[in-house]
């Protein structure tokens, strides 16, 4: 790999020296070019490889760009990636902050940072990864947003069932709320996913791993429902597509997002309005209501328990509460 990157860097730097650039222009392209080009290949390598999701790829390509940022703000250049030492990259995570990010996203884009220059070592692209010394900020302690039961049913209650956009509005809702889904697995659904015999519902998450998931009585019922009406707008392209748009096409994340946003306008006031608040009522109404923990990070398809363990402190918040309200010596 690196014999065949130092062959590329050398054919193009003849080619620009034949077009009479000036040496200084040459070695600014060329040494910009070694970064772009193994971030290329890293991209490349998630997606066919680790077969990360689009919306995973998508979110290294701007983390790296913003990368690509801070080093030609700093230099005043992008400097070949062999050339970047650990204390050139220590103040990536304080330049984010500047830029008015939270820890979290800052953590975030720090670790495809690290997940760049660790590819890089792999592959021989450096001898040496400076990106693992690099501390990541800690990550902040935020309980995730949810609704109330009530407010959950006022939810599921605003869609007009007259129409069959209102049918399809509301069978996403139910199974968002009933199955816990992640909008890009919900998207992504064909209809022979949906097992009505047997309640359950075959999802593909995130490192295209699938698992089962049930799906309760009235969310089946808004699948039926719906499942008739779409023939509206199905075309022989979109045949499998279980969620589709008026125009027969796959839905989006963001036209997903839109109809839960609207739906929730007048029904709660909490701060996010979202399909991933239904997410979160969803884990949290379960271990409220006795649910075991590995049955619900299953269901949820988290790759570790700590990652369900955030609902549980939701659940002991909420009990503090309570007892505060209802305890005479509290």
């Amino acid at each position: 790999m690196q014999q065949n990157r130092n062959i590329f860097c050398n054919i193009f730097r003849s080619f620009l020296l034949s077009t009479n650039c000036y040496p200084q222009i040459l070695l600014v392209i060329i040494t910009a070019m070694q970064l772009h080009i193994a971030q290329h290949q890293f991209l490349l390598y998630c997606e066919t490889e680790r077969a990360y999701s689009p919306l995973t790829v998508e979110t290294y390509s701007f983390a790296l760009d913003r990368f690509c940022g801070f080093l030609q703000e700093m230099f005043g250049e992008i400097p070949a990636i062999e050339r970047l030492r650990t204390i050139d990259l220590r103040s990536f995570p304080g330049w984010l902050h500047d830029q008015g990010h939270q820890n979290n996203t800052i953590r975030k884009y720090l670790a495809a940072v690290k997940s760049l220059f660790k590819f890089a070592h792999r592959r021989g692209i450096i001898s040496k990864n400076p990106a693992s010394a690099v501390p990541a900020p800690k990550r902040e302690k935020k309980l995730p947003n949810f609704l109330q039961q009530d407010e959950v049913t006022a939810t599921l209650q605003q869609f007009d069932t007259t129409s069959a956009e209102g049918l399809r509005n509301q069978a996403i809702a139910e199974l968002l709320y009933s199955s816990g889904l992640r909008v890009s697995e919900l998207t992504s659904l064909t209809l022979n996913a949906v097992d009505t015999y047997n309640h359950t519902v075959r999802v593909l998450g995130k490192g295209r791993k699938e698992r089962i998931v049930p799906v309760g009585s009235k969310a089946l019922s808004a699948l039926q429902a719906w499942t008739e009406a779409r023939q509206e707008w199905v075309t022989p392209e979109s045949a499998s597509v279980l969620f589709l748009s008026p125009k027969g096409l796959p839905m989006s994340s963001s036209q997903v997002y839109r109809v839960i946003n609207r739906a929730m306008q007048t029904t709660t006031e909490a701060r996010q309005k979202s399909p991933h608040v239904l997410r979160h009522s969803f884990a949290t109404h379960l271990l409220d209501n006795g649910a075991d923990i590995y049955a619900v990070s299953q269901m949820l398809g988290h790759a570790s328990l700590s990652t369900t363990q955030v609902y549980t402190h939701v659940s002991i918040e909420r009990l503090k509460d309570s007892y505060k309200q209802a305890h005479p010596r509290s």
